[in-house]
């Protein structure tokens, strides 16, 4: 994975994860987009809004019932009056916290549901993006996205949603009511209303702005803690712990500085919409103070009215609240939306067709492929590889070995020319049967955080005990597998830190063994191992090897004398190809590396080549 820097904040993706422009607000096809979400859950949301809306029916009638317990007192009503309209109040507050529980749960139930969704399609559509785009993006920038901006998601479509519902149903409600108690008393109320709007919808545009540089900063952070935790072995090795510790700080100061901002400005935002809000309580009180003097209205009747014209003026600021967070939260939304619509520049063609039983034979013809505007990497390449053959490909570092093994699994497509594997074009194969054909063995062996028979699985999901088993076996596995604390079942640790090279090395041979692939890719399989463990590995690789067509990058002259054939490749190019002892009689550039990797022995006295 390439370690390019974090991209800048509010910018996109492409398909091949370059930055774009910053994203803009969701249009309204954005919206319906966002609220399709909600569709599988409609039953669910009806009854959410069916609570929400009685809860808030329920609110509004408190005042009307207040004023007339005023009223009953006031005017000299009986205790009996009193007493009904007590116990009617407390009933009409038990019913609403049933109702206000009831919207809880089941918007709580509908965000998780939600989430579930999102990340899972999130993570559906990360997999099947193309190897440029993760060169192009870190994985910690990756997976703060996958978390903070789809809860971000989840609460703009519950919360606030039913939110904005809840505070417009009673904005509308209370107004309809000290209308038809006092028309000029409602007047003076939605007088003070547009300054509230204004001043919500001024500070909202800013926050969405400082939001989603707050997102960014804190996904830069995600990257350089996951990048610290990942190579843990070489931060401890070179002692650099107070380093990355220094590293992830400095990260998370300008997250912090950049969280500062945005809370000065939410609690700007908040206090002045409440010093609004309730400058506009003090009004109505003014101007109920002199209604009462001049005995147009009753005190009874004012306190209904204060407790409606704070229900408004909640409400409004409730809303201003609210348009604040949407705006937040709009960056995120509009990010994940990319992240969904992204095309992989790898993918099946319009009638791709299904390769079945195939005999390996790889044909390179006239290839050509850069990985960007920098040049091409393999130039004009040429080169058939009959089934069953074992060709190592041996040359100078950045010559293009790996990019040739990445090309036969279709991890890229050639810029020009063609790939085929028994004379069908790569590309006219659906991608998923083309690579039930082949089994990769890397340099660096990478193994998931479970356990030992479920990283041997991995190669066919469905195989059964005794196949698991004859493939440990094969792999000279077996026997360290056994004596492990809990055998098969054991933990691994993530990336298979629990095991030694060796180990994981022949956990991933075992894993390819039992995929049974027609074409097997090895990227320099025995090149970071001791002699104890590279014997048994080229043991296994041995048996691994019989019968199939196998491409080796090959690093040690133990691993090139089983090949068939030797390929050199320099700068994209074959600059020689033949057997061992021909391209040494040929005395040019194997001839060459030989040499000089001849007498650069490794510790055990073995003999290394390119």
């Amino acid at each position: 994975m390439a370690n390019n820097s974090a991209r800048a904040p509010a910018q996109g993706w492409s398909a091949a994860g370059e930055p774009q422009p910053a994203a803009a607000t969701p249009t309204p096809a954005s919206w319906r987009r966002l609220l399709g979400y909600l569709a599988p859950y409609k039953g669910r949301m009806a009854l959410a809004i069916v609570a929400l809306l009685a809860s808030s029916a329920l609110g509004l009638s408190f005042p009307l019932v207040i004023v007339r317990l005023l009223e009953t007192v006031t005017q000299g009503g009986s205790v009996g009056a009193l007493n009904l309209l007590a116990g009617g109040l407390l009933g009409l507050f038990l019913l609403q916290a049933a109702c206000s529980f009831a919207q809880s749960y089941l918007l709580s139930a509908i965000g998780e549901r939600i989430v579930f969704d999102l990340r899972t399609a999130l993570y559906r559509q990360l997999l099947r993006l193309s190897l440029d785009f993760y060169a192009a993006r870190r994985v910690g920038e990756i997976v703060s996205r996958l978390s903070s901006d789809v809860t971000q998601m989840r609460t703009l479509l519950t919360t606030n949603l039913t939110s904005l519902l809840s505070q417009s149903v009673t904005l509308v409600g209370a107004v309809a009511i000290v209308l038809v108690l006092n028309a000029r008393l409602t007047l003076l109320i939605l007088v003070l209303a547009p300054l509230l709007i204004l001043v919500a919808f001024t500070f909202g545009r800013r926050i969405q702005r400082m939001s989603t540089r707050v997102q960014d900063q804190l996904a830069e952070s995600t990257v350089v803690a996951e990048e610290g935790l990942q190579g843990i072995r070489i931060v401890k090795s070179f002692g650099r712990e107070a380093y990355e510790t220094e590293r992830y700080a400095a990260s998370l100061q300008r997250t912090v500085r950049a969280s500062l901002t945005l809370a000065a400005f939410n609690a700007l935002f908040t206090s002045l919409m409440l010093f609004l809000g309730f400058g506009a309580i003090t009004a109505l009180i003014w101007y109920c103070g002199r209604e009462v003097l001049a005995g147009r209205l009753t005190l009874a009747m004012i306190s209904g009215f204060l407790i409606y014209g704070m229900t408004i003026a909640a409400s409004l600021g409730g809303l201003g609240g609210l348009y604040g967070q949407a705006r937040a939260a709009l960056g995120g939304v509009q990010r994940v939306f990319d992240l969904l619509d992204a095309t992989p520049t790898v993918q099946d063609a319009s009638g791709a067709t299904p390769l079945g039983p195939c005999a390996g034979r790889i044909t390179f013809q006239d290839v050509s492929f850069g990985y960007d505007a920098q040049g091409p990497v393999i130039r004009d390449f040429t080169l058939e590889i009959p089934a069953g053959e074992i060709l190592a490909l041996v040359g100078p570092s950045g010559g293009g070995k790996s990019t040739l093994l990445s090309l036969i699994a279709r991890l890229y497509d050639p810029s020009s020319g063609s790939v085929q594997l028994d004379g069908h074009d790569l590309r006219t194969l659906t991608q998923a049967s083309l690579r039930a054909q082949l089994a990769i063995v890397p340099q660096e062996t990478m193994l998931f955080g479970g356990t030992v028979s479920e990283n041997i699985r991995y190669g066919r999901l469905d195989a059964s005990e005794a196949d698991l088993i004859a493939a440990a076996r094969a792999a000279n596995a077996h026997d360290f597998i056994m004596e492990l604390p809990a055998q098969y079942e054991t933990i691994v640790g993530e990336r298979g830190m629990r095991l030694s090279g060796g180990q994981r090395q022949r956990i991933a041979i075992a894993r390819a063994i039992l995929k049974d692939p027609r074409v097997l890719l090895l990227d320099e399989a025995t090149s970071a191992l001791d002699n104890e463990s590279e014997d048994l590995v080229q043991e296994a690789l041995g048996r691994l090897m019989q019968g199939r067509t196998t491409v080796i990058i090959a690093h040690r002259l133990s691993t090139i004398k089983v090949a068939h054939r030797i390929a050199v490749i320099d700068r994209g190019r074959i600059v020689e190809l033949g057997r061992h002892e021909e391209l040494l009689a040929r005395g040019e550039l194997y001839a060459r590396l030989h040499e000089l990797q001849f007498r650069t022995r490794d510790p055990r006295g073995a003999p290394q080549t390119a």
